[in-house]
């Protein structure tokens, strides 16, 4: 589980390089989160772990707080989730996932990063089936004994722990990340949540030739110039 993680944590740093485009993304998800769910965080607690998701990030305080006010106010543009599937170089398999309020100019813009490189988006599940939605959650100030115990009482699957130099790592489902969090702050409000992610990981891994890997870099750099999209899973080995 650790290595899987770890590859994840790699893939998401490079993708989310630019703090602009960190900014960009929480903000968005803040406002959406806000606008569905109410502006207090007490009372929405898919909004209060996105905030500490946030601050991790080192998003400004600012940022979050103009995202909240916005929902608040109703003021806004409406953004659709969308997620496209694709192939890229060297047979690897992508998912991208969006936020716009601009559906066509969306969709051009992606697959315009897929044929710059010789490469197309897919249907709908043409990828999707190669990955799997999981929850990775590393937590501090509980025993993997004291986590299990937690986590079955609340009849929340786990699919793997692991402990390591008091460091807890938990594998869930992809829909779980918020239940897993709310449980374990239940019993023990003073756990410190490491890291809290949920995404699309891959079963097989692909590696790259030279150039498979200048192209597919290549393309991964055009995405992340798309202002609406929010995150990209890939299976490209060590990148």
């Amino acid at each position: 589980m650790g290595r899987k993680f770890e590859v994840r944590k790699v893939a998401m740093a490079k993708t989310m390089a630019m703090k602009s485009k960190v900014y960009s993304r929480f903000g968005k998800e803040i406002y959406m989160v806000a606008k569905a769910g109410g502006t207090n965080p007490d009372a929405n607690l898919s909004l209060k772990h996105l905030i500490d998701r946030a601050k991790k990030a080192q998003v400004p305080a600012d940022v979050i707080k103009r995202n909240i006010q916005k929902a608040e106010k109703g003021v806004g543009e409406d953004y659709m989730p969308n997620r496209y599937e694709g192939f890229g170089p060297g047979g690897t398999a992508i998912i991208i996932d969006t936020l716009t309020d601009n559906l066509n100019r969306t969709v051009s813009e992606v697959r315009n990063c897929f044929t710059k490189v010789g490469c197309k988006m897919g249907v709908s599940g043409s990828v999707e089936h190669g990955y799997n939605h999981l929850s990775y959650i590393t937590v501090k100030g509980m025993s993997e004994e004291e986590v299990l115990e937690t986590l079955l009482m609340e009849d929340i699957e786990i699919l793997e722990l692991e402990e390591e130099d008091g460091i807890v790592e938990i594998e869930g489902n992809g829909f779980d990340l918020d239940k897993i969090q709310d449980a374990l702050k239940e019993v023990n409000e003073d756990i410190e949540i490491i890291d809290a992610e949920q995404g699309w990981y891959p079963s097989v891994f692909v590696e790259l030739d030279p150039e498979s890997q200048a192209a597919f870099e290549k393309m991964i750099d055009m995405l992340n110039e798309v202002e609406d999209v929010q995150e990209i899973f890939h299976n490209a080995k060590d990148l």
